[in-house]
């Protein structure tokens, strides 16, 4: 299994000042539940190189198992500094691609056309493709072989409007994942906030939340076996 994982590059949280990029438990608990299945792993990035880390999420109160896993292993950390460039990414290369959420894709790899075509490249392949979190925006623009949204009647789910009011970012995001979802035909579900919720529909896997992520990631690997 040859599995592509695609991070944000965008550090910038909207006009705050703060400090944004992917959330590490939504990359560090799929990296595991990937790599213990015996995938070999290939992380891009638009830019190459070290992805920006949201500082929020490598708190004390954030880190799992997963994350703190990641923390003591040097080979992955080392990988993690030297991502690829997602534009000498092929889809041909891969059985699937999994994006990582964090508030970084919904400015970059939402609108970021090396992103969409490999996206629509793989669905128009029949092979996987699932995003946790905020990372169902990366689907924002991708589009059916007729032109129609990709989400257009599909099972999907990802951050909740009620989420991203409790972070206090409804204002800042450029767009609300749950309603880019609706607004282009999803059928959009979700659970409680904050709680476990992925959705399968055909090859697209997509998770509400941080908490997610492992079961995204192993909802693939079904996907692949």
């Amino acid at each position: 299994m040859n599995i592509l994982m695609v991070l944000t590059s965008h550090d910038k949280l909207g006009n705050t000042g703060q400090k944004t990029g992917f959330w590490l438990e939504e990359f560090a608990a799929p990296y595991y539940a990937f790599k213990d299945a015996g995938a070999a792993i290939t992380l891009a990035s638009p830019l190459g190189g070290q992805p920006p880390l949201d500082p929020k999420s490598d708190d004390p109160s954030a880190h799992t198992e997963a994350t703190k896993r990641f923390r003591a292993d040097v080979a992955a950390t080392a990988l993690l500094a030297k991502t690829a460039l997602l534009a000498d990414m092929r889809a041909e290369d891969f059985d699937a691609v999994f994006y990582p959420g964090g508030h970084g894709p919904l400015w970059d790899l939402a609108e970021d056309p090396h992103s969409i075509a490999l996206i629509e490249t793989m669905v128009r392949a029949d092979k996987p493709v699932s995003a946790v979190c905020h990372a169902p925006g990366v689907l924002r623009h991708a589009r059916n072989a007729d032109g129609t949204p990709l989400v257009n009647g599909r099972k999907v789910t990802g951050f909740t409007n009620s989420e991203e009011a409790a972070v206090q970012l409804t204002d800042v995001v450029p767009f609300l994942v749950e309603d880019m979802l609706k607004a282009n035909g999803g059928i959009y579900s979700k659970d409680a906030d904050w709680q476990p919720y992925v959705l399968t529909d055909g090859k697209l896997v997509t998770g509400q939340n941080p908490a997610s992520s492992e079961q995204a990631a192993k909802a693939v690997l079904a996907l692949l076996r």
